[in-house]
């Protein structure tokens, strides 16, 4: 069965992507780097900034793989949760917590790890004032389900901020930031993993994805107001801000 027909229907999603961040874990941090053009960082500094988080927040950072997110909404929030379905990631971020450490004043050991899916969050409704996301609402098998769990934890005029990349509206633009994703996903899934189609799954979530304008339809369906879209890279990145209806 090829990968497009894989990720096709919401179980198989689930599967493969599962099994697939397991796998790609201990190579994370280098891929985001690597396609993203070293902006990852810079992306995710962006976001945070959007936030404006105070003391008085409470964040839920849901696909916090090894916490870069996570651990930079920790510096100014009264408390940040992380949660991801991939439990070597929790393991990761744990590990670079002492690397925040200076710098978050002691904030680290206000960010727990949890293991869970973002289908199904393990927390009371109305529970955090912040969600954010960096490349979690892409690979979720079903978008609509995870949209109302995040408005389902979020209190009465909570936030969300969501990073992730974009399905480009124009139809030749679309195709070749496809291609090129596919050609250096390929590439690099063959030499870190031996397998093309480790990173070539990018692309064909891309595929399957409603892109930046239709993610935001999405949420004001949902229950969003204020909701905005900030184009990065030309358009082929996106970082969505929406306000939970109070």
């Amino acid at each position: 069965m090829s990968l497009r027909s894989t990720i096709a229907t919401p179980a198989g999603k689930q599967r493969y992507v599962r099994r697939m961040f397991a796998t790609i874990a201990d190579r994370y941090d280098l891929i985001t780097v690597a396609l993203s053009y070293g902006r990852d960082r810079r992306w995710k500094d962006r976001l945070i900034a959007l936030a404006a988080l105070t003391r008085d927040d409470r964040v839920l950072d849901l696909a916090c793989g090894t916490g870069d997110i996570l651990f930079r909404a920790a510096r100014t929030s009264g408390l940040a949760v992380g949660l991801d379905v991939t439990f070597r990631m929790l393991q990761l971020a744990a590990a670079k917590r002492s690397l925040f450490r200076r710098s978050a004043g002691g904030a680290e050991a206000k960010a727990p790890l949890v293991t869970g899916d973002m289908l199904a969050l393990p927390f009371p409704d109305a529970n955090f004032t912040v969600v954010t996301t960096g490349y979690g609402l892409r690979n979720v098998p079903d978008l609509e389900q995870a949209i109302d769990e995040i408005a389902r934890v979020l209190a009465p005029g909570g936030r969300l901020l969501s990073l992730d990349f974009n399905r480009p509206a124009q139809p030749v633009l679309r195709a070749a930031y496809l291609t090129y994703l596919t050609i250096v996903g390929s590439a690099l899934g063959f030499v870190l993993h031996r397998d093309p189609d480790t990173y070539r799954y990018i692309p064909e979530s891309i595929r399957n994805y409603p892109g930046a304008e239709g993610v935001a339809r999405l949420l004001e369906k949902r229950g969003f107001e204020q909701v905005r879209v900030l184009p990065l890279l030309g358009g082929l990145m996106a970082i969505h801000t929406a306000r939970r209806s109070g």
